[in-house]
């Protein structure tokens, strides 16, 4: 038997400024049933045993409110439904005693919510929202599945469980203290100097948590939940903020914590997951209107099918494009020189950067990358002029522009308004090359203020590569952007690229993203926090086997999907680049 799935979104909806049109207009209201009423708040309810699934509503609703969802089938177990017409979850991952299960999918799909319900924060309502679900009905729903087992002990309290957030940057909303007090407090395995180090927190332990960068406050929620005793630990998206050398190092860490415990990580970055993960869960569905959890997959497998769009086991379909890499990271070869830089100096406290002279070319993306304050960004600022150096200098009457690391979301109005006020957009290029493929048309009527923060970062990426421009610079354009955006980013830009006169900029620490994205590389070296050296522009091998000898890892393409890999530490393959001098795709 199909399922229809009606969703509105309330933060698009007008409530009746539009004379209720999808009511209006509805086949179903015309001939008596109540198939679209209004709530006591003013908003439109949707009868999904009502609706026809025409999608007349859909057509007509001004503000692009209301998706309507035929499924051929039930999806699977319906273990959470948010509210009327709102966002559901259908099966559930499972935790695996000595192993890190991955989970891997888009934004909005569930996987946050998953590790809430699995955590017990949030109690399953098998989809009837309108009241709490009892515990023997919970149970029953996983008869003779290792769930049930689960949340038997999670309604007992037999299983402990340590939880890592996704919005680290919240923290300091909430605790006003020193790391130290912070983490002694949370160390219920006596593990404190341990933890402490593996992540690199010693120089932060006195300060307060309102003073942490991103990058210090998401290392001391790892570090937090490391050190609780628990079960079962559940982190989400624990690489961001962080650079790779820091990425890796938490994965050994969540990798040894596994060996005795069950760990699940939600994760964006795709060769962190692959490198941590020994299974995966594949989530799957419309984003914002209901997801779906495969079943268990070893990694490798469970990544590939992910990438091709279609699950084998479950014989399933979830996207119609396949996301692909080529074989040999070949380089688009720039043209004329757009304009060159000299050695330039800047300083602050405690901090200084050198900048070696280089040159950028018309048509290439220059990738920059390396370690968390070595002054990447203070880079990009230079060469925007929105930083001047002390010595030396950037002469260009280029036009650039500018996507920073940091996005302000303080614009008074919708997506569509802000960017109906952007100066020197050209609207040929938004429309046909990114607004479709950013998935643009679904933000507009939203308040900026509203967005999340993957729908900012899209926004504010789409808004800067539509500009006319000469040079285009993103700093950390993959912050809040699931994988297939972040590879979506990075064949947009390309595209954009491609045989202009312009050229662009970009720094991130996602190595797929770099490496899918670069045509030259610049490597930043030195020592974190005290001072930085930003290296001229150099082809791609030379840059990454710098790069990655510098960070102690090798990477090779997998002989199906042809993604890169990163080697696990002291096997066969990385021994044999390391002894050859090639870190970087060796065969």
């Amino acid at each position: 038997m199909g399922v229809r799935i009606a969703i509105v979104d309330r933060e698009k909806c007008n409530k009746g400024k539009c004379g209720y049109l999808c009511q209006k207009a509805c086949p179903g209201v015309r001939m008596g049933d109540e198939t679209v009423t209004v709530d006591a708040e003013g908003f439109p309810i949707i009868s999904e045993n009502l609706c026809s699934g025409c999608g007349i509503c859909v057509r007509k609703c001004p503000v692009n409110a209301i998706k309507i969802i035929n499924l051929p089938h039930e999806a699977g177990k319906l273990i959470f439904q948010y509210g009327v017409n709102a966002f559901r979850l259908y099966n559930l991952p499972l935790p695996k005693k000595g192993a890190v299960v991955g989970l891997i999918g888009a934004n909005g799909i569930g996987k946050s919510t998953a590790l809430e319900i699995l955590s017990g924060r949030i109690k399953p309502n098998l989809g009837d929202y309108k009241k709490e679900a009892k515990w023997e009905d919970i149970i029953g729903k996983f008869k003779g599945q290792e769930l049930q087992n689960y949340f038997e002990s999670l309604r007992g309290k037999g299983v402990k469980v340590s939880y890592k957030p996704q919005m680290v940057d919240r923290l300091p909303d909430v605790f006003k203290e020193t790391v130290s007090k912070f983490l002694k407090r949370n160390d219920k395995r006596k593990k404190f100097d341990e933890a402490v180090d593996a992540v690199d927190l010693r120089e932060c332990l006195n300060r307060k948590i309102e003073n942490l960068s991103g990058g210090e406050l998401q290392r001391m929620a790892i570090c937090a939940a490391y050190l609780k005793d628990a079960d079962v630990y559940y982190f989400d998206e624990p690489s961001s903020y962080l650079d790779i050398k820091q990425r890796l190092k938490v994965a050994r860490n969540l990798e040894k914590l596994a060996k005795d415990k069950a760990v699940v990580v939600v994760e964006h970055d795709l060769a962190v997951l692959d490198y941590l993960s020994e299974y995966v869960h594949v989530f799957y569905g419309v984003s914002g209107a209901y997801g779906v959890v495969s079943k268990l997959k070893g990694v490798r497998n469970g990544i590939n099918e992910y990438l091709a769009g279609y699950l084998k086991e479950e014989n399933v379909r979830f996207r119609e494009t396949e996301i692909s890499f080529s074989a040999g990271s070949v380089e688009r070869k720039g043209g004329d020189v757009l304009f060159e830089y000299g050695a330039m100096e800047k300083g602050y406290a405690g901090f200084s950067l050198k900048g070696l002279p280089g040159d950028v070319r018309k048509g290439e993306v220059i990738g920059a990358i390396g370690p968390n304050a070595i002054g990447k960004s203070t880079f990009v600022k230079l060469l925007a002029g929105v930083e001047q150096p002390d010595k030396g200098g950037v002469e260009h009457r280029l036009r650039i522009a500018y996507k920073p690391q940091y996005i302000k979301s303080d614009f008074k109005g919708t997506v569509g308004e802000m960017i109906d006020a952007t100066d020197n957009l050209n609207r040929d290029v938004f429309e046909r090359e990114i607004k479709v493929k950013l998935s643009i048309p679904e933000l507009m009527e939203k308040n900026v203020k509203n967005l999340s923060g993957g729908e900012l970062q899209r926004v504010a990426i789409a808004i800067c590569i539509s500009q006319e421009a000469d040079l285009y610079l993103l700093d950390e354009p993959s912050a809040f952007l699931d994988v297939e955006q972040r590879l979506i980013f990075a064949n947009v830009l390309g595209k954009v690229m491609e045989g202009s006169e312009r050229s662009a900029f970009v720094v991130d620490h996602d190595i797929i993203l770099i490496d899918s994205i670069s045509d030259r590389l610049v490597v930043f070296q030195g020592r974190g926090g005290v001072e930085g050296v930003a290296n001229a522009p150099e082809g791609k091998r030379e840059g990454m086997n710098r790069f990655l000898k510098d960070v102690d890892v090798t990477l090779r393409r997998d002989k199906d999907s042809l993604r890169p890999r990163v080697n696990k530490p002291n096997s066969v393959m990385d021994r044999e680049q390391k002894q050859a001098g090639e870190y970087y795709y060796y065969k």
